[in-house]
């Protein structure tokens, strides 16, 4: 299916395109005249021996591929849509063991494990302490500015994500800056000013499985009162192996970290530009501000599926072995679900947003924790920078080809 008011050559995973902006006229453009439409591909210029892909884009769709995995699998070319054209097919098949990557009934059984930690007691029993450390955050970076000005991104909307993963799983707060560079390494490789290599990337990658595994060891032979204990202490009992548990962390330190992280750069970005919510916030606090902000932010601009057998989406004929791309960037603004869905609304309800996945068995299990986070941090910010305003040019945006990620975002004190 053709689509002629597209740019010449525009593809929606291209780095490039995303450094500069999420492609929301384009979009539009999809939905309304090629809601599953095939982006040709140079083969092998995103790691996948093929000729393209098909661009989901409508709400609907989205979540139809989500909740059909027997239809839509995850594991044949793994969810991410878009690697370095160097990497290896090995290097790719090897990222299966990772949660994100598996199908059920693998997935299920390492899902019902894993959301021990992620029950709605163990995260109220994180909130005081992640109030405190959302207040003390907020406090370090100004005290740590000499003008009153100061980097968002690293030294506020990074630190409250790390050490929620470090008190969730019991890792020690003095380490979270190593997993802090290690899952920059592995996503930032597309980025150029970070000169990071898919070697380097997966170096990091190995070096975070081996320290979790090493934390994995540790609880076995001497349990604590912590998630990991509750995990790994009693493999071959329905809990984690060591390298199943490796994986996890590795999962956190990306999914826990990079998208919790960049949906408070892009929330702070959006209330210092539409300046009457920011007055509507700090006056009311309303509780649909954080999924508002998610919706708005979308982290994840898109992950994949490939076809399992021959099918149908919207009514486009799906070949077996085809890869389809779910760009919840794309459905989060669809008309057809959201009214004026271009206008940053904190307090839109319902908002059915796919900001945590379309449904379905990957439905983001850390999603309760995330809200959590992105609310305790702008009550925090609320309270002690009432007056914080940008200081800079636009935020630097990440060179990536799934993740909507901000590199850095100036802001100051009135």
């Amino acid at each position: 299916m053709s689509c002629p008011a597209l740019p010449e050559g525009f593809d929606a995973t291209d780095p490039d395109l995303l450094q500069d902006r999420v492609p929301f006229p384009e979009f539009a453009r999809l939905r309304q005249t090629a809601p599953v439409w095939w982006c040709p591909q140079r083969r092998g210029v995103t790691g996948f021996d093929d000729d393209g892909y098909w661009v989901v884009t409508r709400h609907a769709d989205v979540k139809y591929v989500s909740t059909h995995p027997e239809l839509f699998s995850s594991t044949t070319n793994t969810a991410i849509i878009r690697f370095n054209e160097h990497i290896q097919r090995e290097q790719i098949d090897a990222q299966r063991l990772i949660m994100l990557n598996m199908d059920p009934p693998e997935h299920t059984r390492v899902r019902q494990i894993v959301q021990r930690g992620f029950t709605p007691r163990a995260i109220r029993g994180l909130e005081d302490a992640l109030r405190d450390r959302a207040r003390k955050i907020v406090a370090e970076a100004l005290a740590a500015s000499a003008d009153g000005s100061f980097d968002f991104v690293t030294q506020v909307a990074c630190e409250l994500p790390l050490q929620a993963i470090a008190e969730l799983i019991g890792v020690p707060q003095e380490d979270r800056l190593r997993i802090f560079d290690w899952s920059n390494k592995m996503i930032a490789y597309d980025d150029p000013e970070y000169a990071i290599t898919e070697e380097v990337g997966s170096n990091a990658a190995m070096e975070l499985i081996g320290y979790a595994m090493n934390l994995s060891a540790a609880r076995k032979e001497c349990p604590a009162k912590d998630i990991v204990t509750q995990l790994v202490a009693a493999e071959g009992q329905g809990n984690l192996g060591s390298d199943e548990f490796g994986f996890f962390v590795l999962l956190l330190a990306v999914a826990g970290n990079e998208t919790t992280r960049n949906a408070i750069s892009h929330g702070m970005h959006a209330f210092l530009t539409h300046p009457e919510q920011w007055e509507l916030y700090k006056e009311s606090r309303p509780a649909t501000a954080a999924e508002e902000i998610v919706r708005w932010a979308t982290p994840v601009v898109s992950f994949q599926r490939t076809a399992t057998r021959d099918t149908e989406i919207g009514g486009q004929k799906i070949k077996a072995g085809d890869r389809v791309g779910l760009f919840y960037s794309s459905a989060n603004h669809d008309p057809e679900v959201f009214t004026d869905p271009d206008r940053f609304d904190i307090t839109r309800d319902p908002n059915p947003h796919l900001g945590f996945g379309g449904g379905g068995p990957h439905f983001c299990l850390g999603k309760s924790l995330a809200i959590m986070e992105i609310d305790l941090i702008f009550n925090a910010l609320a309270d002690a920078l009432p007056d914080l305003r940008l200081a800079g040019p636009e935020p630097r945006r990440l060179r990536a080809a799934w993740l909507n990620g901000i590199k850095e975002l100036r802001v100051s004190r009135g």
